[in-house]
């Protein structure tokens, strides 16, 4: 690993916070017999109690964050996807619930509801699922703010997701690639599980250990469906937790959607022979770079999603595959540009400038339009139209 000298030096609080974090890590490691799994790591510097990343109070979002979503680079994206929601609303009747996971600032809820209240069809409860107590602070206090009380009075936040059933459309964007994620790679045609140890200084540092059944078979089923087992030494992530979580957060939905936005490919390209060592990556101030073991907690972990594994995890849960196809494709299949020009309307000049910069920010091949890709499940909607542009399905 290169030392990455070009990352601006945290502030003296915040290494001290992931220094503590770093501690509480090293501690696991010992107890667990010198070794922890990556995905155990990633999951401490993430949502470890008060101290990971998503759960302590650093900025995350925006400009002076570590990395910009969709939803915070601007109003079009969730205003485009809140079209979508609107028609899967109508199609469930008053009753029907949204489901957010992971609200980010809040932005994305915001521009939501107030879309979907211009189209009337507000749902009967609008739930955001987040784990963070700051973020949920935080959330809670931009939608006091910027919505009217009718409509803010629909929010509610929860701690873990629905425990009854419910009719509804879920909504994550950006939540999937932050699931702690194993890590294995092929020696010997055997299967290994990527950890973090402890080196002579009590540095972290990485080794391999055979990989439990779950992961072995998970392996496994990838090269059966690739029709050849991967190289000696290639190295990458799977998930063989995503049917769980997603029936999990799901909860009891009886009819309706869950609709994903993340950055990713499908398997095919996911498993590339050049993409030897993976997706796995640090987000810190707007840099992306691979030391993940760095400054625990102060930065983002993520991996790219396997859009295939998603599309097995949703029809497995007994839903239908209503499309797949690039975030490009989708916001420009429903209708962003007419958007685009009803927003241009209400601005000055510098506003159509902003406005013109985050559609080119969110659809242009070598911004977020082709990396980041769209994919949604139904039970008893049909959400097929807003996949009628670029649909990808083919390639999973």
């Amino acid at each position: 690993m290169h030392p990455h000298t070009d990352l601006p030096e945290p502030a003296p609080g915040a290494l001290h916070h992931s220094a503590i974090l770093a501690d509480h890590i090293r501690e696991e490691i010992r107890h667990g017999g010198g070794a922890i799994p990556m995905s155990r790591f990633m999951e401490l510097c993430l949502y470890a109690p008060g101290l990971g990343y998503y759960s302590a109070g650093a900025t995350k979002f925006g400009p002076a964050g570590d990395f910009v979503t969709a939803p915070e680079s601007g109003r079009l994206f969730a205003a485009t996807v809140a079209g979508v929601l609107a028609e899967g609303l109508r199609q469930l009747g008053g009753h029907a619930r949204v489901l957010e996971v992971g609200g980010g600032s809040g932005v994305f809820a915001e521009v939501a509801l107030k879309r979907l209240l211009e189209l009337d069809a507000l749902p009967d409860r609008y739930a955001i699922l987040e784990p963070s107590a700051d973020l949920r602070e935080r959330q809670r206090e931009h939608l006091r703010r910027t919505l009217v009380p009718t409509v803010f009075e629909l929010v509610e936040w929860l701690d873990r997701p629905f425990q009854d059933e419910w009719d509804g459309l879920l909504f994550a964007n950006e939540v999937i690639d932050a699931l702690p994620t194993p890590r294995f790679v092929l020696r010997d045609r055997r299967v290994y599980e990527e950890h973090v140890a402890l080196d002579g200084n009590d540095g972290f540092v990485r080794v391999d250990r055979p990989a439990d059944a779950l992961l072995e078979a998970a392996v496994r089923h990838i090269e059966d469906y690739l029709e050849q087992p991967f190289p000696d030494g290639y190295r990458s992530e799977l998930l063989p937790q995503l049917p769980y979580w997603l029936q999990a957060v799901g909860g009891g939905l009886r009819s309706g959607g869950m609709l994903f936005f993340d950055y990713g490919y499908s398997r095919r390209e996911y498993y590339l022979p050049q993409r030897s060592d993976g997706t796995l990556r640090a987000f810190y101030r707007q840099r992306m770079h691979d030391d993940v073991l760095r400054w625990p907690g102060l930065q983002d972990i993520t991996a790219s999603v396997d859009f295939t594994a998603l599309a097995e995890a949703g029809t497995g849960a007994g839903l239908d595959l209503a499309g797949y196809c690039s975030q490009a494709s989708f916001l420009l299949g429903n209708g962003i540009d007419r958007l685009l020009a009803e927003a241009e309307t209400r601005t000055d000049e510098a506003g159509v400038l902003r406005l013109r910069q985050e559609l080119k920010r969110l659809t242009l091949p070598e911004q977020m339009g082709e990396r980041f890709q769209a994919m949604a499940f139904t039970r008893d909607i049909d959400l097929g139209a807003a996949f009628l542009l670029g649909d990808m399905t083919w390639r999973l």
